[in-house]
Parts: C-alpha cells; structure tokens; sequence
C-alpha cells in the first residue's frame, strides 16, 4: 500500500437508538444508527404487513370473490 493515500482506519463504537453498542473498526470516529439488528422489526419477528391500500378488497370488488364454484367442463365421448 502506498504511504499517505489512504485514511485512517481505527477503533470505533455504533450506538443505535434503542441502546445497542457494537464495538468496530472504521474511518470514522463515532457512529449512531437509528435501526440495527436487535432492534429492526423483521429480524426480531414483529413485522406486520398492513395492507394499507386495500388491495384486497378492490380485488374482491372488481373480479368476485374466489368462493364461487367454476362449472366443471364435460366430456364428450368420440365415435
């Protein structure tokens, strides 16, 4: 590596939000993060998914709902 282009790459902490303190090495002194991994909703399991548009509902309204039953086609005997 040549000497004097590159930055210094040093001991450094991450604080999120929630209180997590992970202890790293990077070219900036102190980070703080607003999610992270002991905190993020799909990695502790408590993600929900809103349907906040109503997509199923427009759906249902515009082709039916799916309980109707769909005639059976019949057979018809070759000679």
């Amino acid at each position: 590596m040549k000497e004097g282009i590159h930055p210094d790459y040093k001991e450094t902490t991450i604080t999120c939000v929630c209180g997590s303190v992970i202890e790293t090495r990077s070219t900036k002194k102190d980070i703080k993060i607003e999610i992270c991994a002991s905190c993020h909703p799909f990695m502790t399991g408590k993600q929900k998914i809103l349907d906040t548009a109503g997509r199923v509902e427009k759906f249902k309204k515009k082709y039916g709902t799916t309980a109707q039953a769909v005639p059976a086609k019949k057979k018809t005997a070759k000679a």
